[in-house]
């Protein structure tokens, strides 16, 4: 098995696929680790919707920009599209009341599930790229979510075509401060 640490550095955002299929087994083993996600007092708010035809991944792609959005055309040439919705009103309440400052917690219950997600599938050879530019609202109807429910991102995943260098990142001491902010 591969070091751990070795696939969060080497997990990259794939936009090339290859015309090869995702098999059955690779897939449930990515929504197993979505499984396993953590998640505000165990309330699991999200749902994924598995996209294969390709017409309404096409339709998926006409929600994005075709210009500014370098996803564009990988939501139509990976094999599969991994839609992630969020049920409102759940993640981050208590009796029924958003119980923190930043009320519904459901965008960091689903960011925690992206990331097993495509660490998941990275560990496989599989290659993700996770999509937040599109018109959510357009992108909501073609899949028919239903009120209560938020559509957050869309990933699409196959077998990676083409892998860049990873991008200068920072240094724990650039982000990290000693008991105070600013020490």
């Amino acid at each position: 098995m591969t070091d751990f640490m070795e696939i969060v550095r080497g997990r990259r955002s794939i936009r090339k696929y290859l015309d090869k299929p995702v098999s059955e087994q690779d897939l449930a083993t990515v929504l197993e680790a979505v499984k396993w996600s953590p998640s505000w007092a165990n309330t699991q708010c999200w749902e994924v919707v598995i996209v294969t035809d390709p017409e309404i991944k096409s339709a998926l792609q006409a929600t994005l920009p075709a210009k500014g959005n370098p996803a564009f055309k990988a939501m139509v040439q990976a094999p599969v599209v991994l839609v992630f919705c969020a049920r409102m009103s759940v993640s981050g309440y208590y009796k029924g009341k958003a119980s923190t400052k930043f009320g519904d917690w459901f965008m960091y219950d689903l960011g925690i599930a992206t990331q097993n997600l495509c660490l998941a599938a990275h560990s496989q050879g599989l290659g993700t790229v996770i999509v937040g530019l599109f018109d959510h609202d357009e992108a909501r109807k073609v899949l028919n979510v239903p009120d209560g429910y938020e559509l957050v991102s869309m990933i699409p995943m196959g077998w990676p075509a083409k892998t860049g260098s990873a991008p200068k990142r920072k240094e724990p001491k650039e982000f990290c401060h000693q008991q105070l902010f600013g020490q």
